[in-house]
């Protein structure tokens, strides 16, 4: 009996340990850190006359790291809020800071917050193609880069620690996720190339690791040669389902979810050739 109960106990543990949150806040460099919440990343800017934060990820998430933010910064304020894009699972939950902040938001992320009634706050500061913002010394530059992941996505460029925080449209070492939804793909290798031209060493993606800009290079590369094969496949006449056996691109088995996700791409990127090519 009691081996039996020692058994239950620990598969209990397991199980609870299994479902547990994983939150954690590292330095990147300098004043410039990371929230991780489970599979999401944002990141936020400690400086003498407050705090900019960025993607709320959804409110529980917002709600603990509101509290270590005063916990471990003396109760600075919490200034600005900014958000990368609309997505629901990046912006949930900006209503926790929204008291004491100003949110910030490229224009039809605001517009899309709106009309698909995101659970999130509203932003009250919007624009366009370019916003600076100063506070305690330090400053962040927002980008807007062109369509890519979405038609909203934006950069944030801390220039004092050489980083960029980009979301959803970069990955390191890892393939883009499953179908590459809401994605607009000439386009998003555009974006790509501008970000090769900052003059940046730090990437933080809104999901994995840290990279360099090296890893941006390294994910524009797959991105074309995705989209390179699945347009020479279908001028070729070939099918989907030929596609899937065919294109490999082994170049990048090395990549996280390679073998999840690569089907997945596939299909992703047919969709979008055969929605966008004239063929004869």
């Amino acid at each position: 009996m009691k081996s039996f109960c020692t058994f239950l106990a620990c598969t209990l543990a397991l199980v609870q340990s299994a479902s547990a949150q994983t939150r954690a806040i590292e330095q990147i460099k300098g004043d410039l850190y990371k929230f991780q919440n489970n599979a999401h990343y944002s990141v936020f800017l400690v400086t003498d006359e407050g705090i900019l934060v960025t993607d709320p990820i959804d409110k529980d998430a917002a709600t603990w790291l509101k509290a270590e933010l005063k916990k471990r910064f003396n109760n600075k304020p919490i200034k600005y809020l900014v958000y990368s894009h609309d997505h629901r699972d990046h912006i949930s939950g900006g209503e926790v800071f929204e008291e004491e902040t100003i949110v910030v938001a490229h224009q039809r992320t605001k517009e899309k917050i709106i009309g698909e009634k995101r659970p999130t706050a509203v932003p009250d500061v919007t624009f366009t193609d370019r916003m600076t913002i100063e506070l305690g010394g330090k400053t962040v530059n927002l980008l807007y880069v062109g369509r890519n992941h979405s038609d909203n996505s934006i950069v944030m460029h801390f220039p004092a620690e050489r980083a960029i925080f980009a979301v959803d449209f970069i990955s390191i070492d890892r393939l883009p996720y499953q179908t590459l939804g809401d994605a607009y793909v000439p386009e998003w290798i555009a974006s790509l190339k501008t970000l090769e031209a900052l003059d940046i060493d730090i990437v933080q993606p809104g999901h994995g690791k840290t990279g360099t800009r090296a890893d941006v290079t390294e994910h524009r590369e797959y991105v074309e040669a995705l989209y390179e094969a699945v347009l020479t496949a279908s001028r070729e006449g070939k099918t989907l389902d030929e596609m899937k056996q065919s294109i490999m691109l082994k170049k990048y088995t090395h990549f996280d979810n390679y073998d999840t996700w690569r089907i997945p791409n596939i299909e992703g990127m047919y969709r979008h050739v055969n929605e966008y090519r004239v063929g004869n």
